[in-house]
């Protein structure tokens, strides 16, 4: 990886970590489980802890989840540093990808659970408490996916990589 590849793919990566981290200290000083609506009927803030995966799934596997997360974050620094600089689209998804997991990492360490506070609903029709680093997981595996076809579009084209 270059060095502008990298600075790139850092200042990602530490932006989305820390807008998670910044935007879940703030959600620490909601009240517990009480709806604070933003846009009433359809957007609140809800202070959650979910110790286990994605929509409560796999109750008390923190450390599992953890371990997992750890993996994740090598394989995405060997991916990211093995990627071509030109490839921004794909650095860029990783860099997204890789601050999520590390922030949901960070709250499984350091409170056992991962801090969700964002409740989005269409008055009656409820989806399922979040976070930041969710939100950049989601947005990440999106431009992971446009990368892959920008790439070989590319390269169908005869472009570089």
């Amino acid at each position: 990886m270059s060095r502008r590849a990298g600075l790139f793919f850092g200042v990602i990566f530490v932006i989305v970590t820390g807008l998670d981290q910044g935007s879940k200290a703030w959600a620490h000083g909601l009240p517990l489980g009480t709806r604070q609506p933003v846009i009433s009927g359809y957007w609140d803030w809800e202070l959650a802890y979910n110790p286990g995966a994605a929509f409560s799934s796999f109750p008390g596997g923190t450390w599992v989840l953890a371990a997992v997360a750890a993996i994740a974050l090598v394989g995405i620094g060997i991916v990211a540093a093995r990627t071509p600089p030109d490839h921004t689209w794909k650095l860029a998804g990783l860099a997204v990808v890789g601050g999520g997991a590390l922030g949901n990492l960070i709250d499984r360490i350091k409170d056992g659970a991962v801090t969700d506070f964002i409740r989005w609903h269409v008055h009656d029709h409820w989806w399922p408490i979040f976070n930041v680093a969710d939100a950049a997981l989601l947005v990440g595996a999106l431009l992971l996916l446009y990368s892959g076809r920008h790439e070989s579009a590319r390269a169908r084209a005869g472009g570089s990589g």
